[in-house]
C-alpha cells in the first residue's frame, strides 16, 4: 500500500485522515504545518500528500509550491483536503500544483475512492 503524509493543523482531522487511511491498509505519518510537512518529505518519500490549506507556520499552497520543487516530488499526487471551496483559490492550488481539491468534511468513501484514483 501507499506511504501517505497527511498534513493538518487540527489534530482530530489529522486522526479521522489518518484512521480512514490506515484501515484501507496505507501507511500514514503526520504533520501539523506545511514547514514540518517539508521537513518529512525531506526525511521520507511519500506516494501522496493530503494537506489543509489554511495552516500557521506555513499554508498548503505554499507547501504545495515548494514541495514540487523538491527531488522526487514533481510526479507525487498532492491533494487539498480543506473547508476553502472558493475558486479563486482552487486556482491558486492548482497553479502552485496540487493535483485535486477535497472539501471538508470529507466522506470517507469518497476519500478512499479519491486516494485510490490518483495513485493509479
Amino acid at each position: 500500500m501507499a506511504k501517505i503524509l497527511a498534513v493538518d493543523d487540527s489534530a482530530s482531522m489529522r486522526s479521522m485522515v489518518a484512521f480512514t487511511l490506515r484501515g484501507a491498509g496505507h501507511d500514514v505519518e503526520e504533520a501539523d504545518n506545511g514547514r514540518a510537512a517539508l521537513d518529512q518529505a525531506g526525511v521520507h518519500k511519500f506516494d501522496l500528500v493530503l494537506a489543509d490549506v489554511n495552516m500557521p507556520v506555513m499554508d498548503g499552497i505554499s507547501m504545495v509550491r515548494e514541495m514540487r520543487t523538491m527531488s522526487g516530488y514533481a510526479g507525487v499526487p498532492i491533494l487539498m483536503l480543506t473547508t476553502e471551496s472558493d475558486t479563486n483559490k482552487k486556482m491558486e492550488g492548482k497553479a502552485a500544483g496540487a493535483t485535486g481539491w477535497l472539501v471538508k468534511p470529507f466522506d470517507p468513501d469518497q476519500l478512499l475512492a479519491t486516494v485510490a484514483r490518483v495513485l493509479g
